[in-house]
């Protein structure tokens, strides 16, 4: 069982109880069916918060060293460990709230990219009523702009304070999750049953959605 700083804290009894079920549980398999070695991994977590430094390997304290120690000294056999640094890389854990700093960093540093396809509802309306007088299929259509009309959600943002005309600073809080990085949909059954169909041009939407926001605010739902 393996996790960030967070986690940790969060499933201390967790980690120690199931860590130690699997430590227990792998040396003792590996004594039974007598295999010769055992290599397996631990943490710099595993070093004492008071201690000096730089530290090494003579401050280990943590009872999983002990077993092997002790498997060792009862039976001989060479159970040894190997203490990486944080660890960082290709197929890491990336979630911001789990994962270790540096894949964490990785993914709040990235989420901005987040690519969506937006449909206008007043767009939506009018396919909806196509398909409701005229598409005869069981199956189901989707309804969407083109894959070529992906935005990022910090496009998004810009074009909302470009509508609204804010002069303000604009700060982009990655801490919050922000979903799927892309899900991109396509719409060529739609555009082979309506291939004229025309759909309003983002901007021009959000500028429009932006003004009917404005001009109700008082009775908007907010």
């Amino acid at each position: 069982m393996v996790g960030g700083l967070f986690k940790n804290m969060r499933q201390n009894l967790d980690f120690w109880r199931n860590n130690m079920y699997i430590n227990d549980n792998v040396l003792q398999a590996a004594h039974d069916f007598d295999v010769v070695k055992v290599v397996s991994c631990l943490s710099t977590c595993i070093f004492p918060d008071k201690t000096t430094y730089p530290i090494n390997e003579t401050m280990v304290c943590i009872l999983g060293y002990i077993f092997k120690q002790s498997y060792f000294t009862q039976y001989g056999r060479r159970y040894t460990s190997v203490i990486p640094t944080n660890v960082f890389g290709p197929h890491d854990n990336f979630n911001i709230e789990d994962g270790h700093v540096l894949p964490g960093l990785i993914h709040k540093t990235y989420i901005a990219k987040s690519k969506k396809q937006f449909i206008y509802s007043l767009d939506l309306a009018r396919l909806i009523l196509w398909v409701l007088r005229e598409y005869n299929e069981v199956d189901p259509i989707i309804l969407s702009v083109g894959e070529e009309d992906e935005v990022s959600i910090k496009e998004a943002a810009d074009a909302v304070v470009e509508a609204l005309e804010f002069k303000g600073e604009v700060v982009y809080d990655t801490s919050k999750a922000d979903g799927q990085f892309k899900k991109t949909a396509s719409n060529a059954k739609l555009c082979k049953y309506l291939p004229d169909f025309t759909f309003t041009p983002f901007h021009k939407a959000i500028k429009e959605t932006c003004d009917w926001f404005v001009a109700n605010y008082n009775t908007a739902r907010k």
